[in-house]
């Protein structure tokens, strides 16, 4: 991939993902298989693919350069294998930071919480836990996706250069840091 691409690159934005376990069911899986599967799928969408994909052009980023990482509020609330891969992608970015550091790159990682106008819950969000996600903001709005490309944007400039290793959590105030 990185040979096709040609010539550098400044930013790496990793955005694939999605919680490819969601059913809008609350059906459970007890078969071993279907665990396995469903773990699998999702760690195999929400981790190896950013991974995966920053490996496959690392050395392609000039200095100066960026990588974002989409992780989700889920890695701080879900408890389900979706979280746990976001979880391993805030983790995995912050170990990313301090490998690509010293070549002039920064890694961080944007976590947000419940953003409108997407297709993340396919249909199956009911207007009582949309209202409910909204009420746990603190701005009483749900997120955009303008909120996640302005904070991405903000990231990639060069008034990011000393913002690294970081999780910034764009949610309205529903997961909040100290």
């Amino acid at each position: 991939m990185a040979d096709e691409l040609g010539a550098d690159l400044d930013v790496v934005v990793n955005m694939a993902g999605g919680n490819t376990d969601f059913t809008g069911s609350g059906a459970q899986r007890t078969r071993l298989e279907d665990v396995h599967a469903a773990w699998r799928a999702n760690l195999d969408a929400n981790l190896l693919s950013a991974v995966l994909t920053t490996t496959a052009v690392l050395d392609k980023l000039r200095p100066g350069g960026s990588v974002i990482n989409i992780g989700s509020i889920g890695a701080e609330y879900a408890g389900n294998s979706y979280g746990a891969a976001k979880a391993a992608l805030a983790a995995w970015t912050a170990g990313l930071s301090a490998q690509v550091g010293p070549k002039g790159l920064t890694a961080n990682l944007i976590a947000p919480g419940y953003i409108a106008e997407t297709d993340f819950f396919h249909g199956n969000l009911s207007d009582q836990r949309r209202a409910e996600l909204i009420a746990a903001t603190h701005n009483g709005r749900p997120g955009h996706p303008d909120d996640i490309a302005e904070t991405t944007h903000f990231l990639a400039s060069p008034g990011a250069r000393h913002i690294t290793g970081q999780t910034l959590h764009v949610n309205g105030g529903a997961y909040t840091t100290r």
